[in-house]
């Protein structure tokens, strides 16, 4: 029982840290990013992985696609089960999500706004790190299908 409320708290948390790209909020609660960032609900966050063996256990990437995910930097994809997956290697942040095991990953602001690290520091249940830099350029994002790929941003 113990264990299990410590699960929860754990899933519930809202960490601020320097990401691969930019300053970020990461949480295993989608709900919690929305309410933060106030965002609409409807919209899906991109999950950060640690490593290609933690993605093969939440979907499937297409045989002609794989060379691209795995070599991929800085890159999200939208899979064909239109969920977004990023698999971070070779970052501070790859630790974190290694010890998480996943986690949903967002940039520290209002929805449409800049970064403000007064509103990112007050927000977060947990600091990670000095956040150092704003941004190096937001990650491309590629939606992946059975026969194509198409560039999203």
């Amino acid at each position: 029982m113990k264990k299990d409320l410590q699960n929860q708290l754990i899933t519930n948390l809202v960490y601020l840290t320097q990401t691969d790209t930019t300053i970020g909020f990461i949480s295993q609660s989608p709900q919690r990013l929305t309410q933060i960032k106030q965002r609409p609900p409807h919209k899906h966050y991109i999950m950060a992985l640690p490593s290609l063996e933690r993605l093969n256990s939440f979907t499937r990437v297409p045989q002609r696609h794989k060379n691209r995910v795995r070599r991929s930097q800085k890159t999200s994809f939208i899979f064909p089960n239109m969920h977004s997956y990023r698999v971070i290697k070779n970052s501070p942040h790859t630790h974190l999500l290694s010890r998480l095991g996943w986690a949903y990953t967002t940039s520290a602001n209002l929805s449409g706004r800049e970064y403000d690290g007064v509103f990112a520091t007050q927000k977060a249940d947990i600091l990670v790190g000095f956040p150092q830099t704003k941004s190096s350029g937001a990650s491309s994002i590629f939606k992946l299908g059975v026969k194509g790929i198409k560039r999203v941003r």
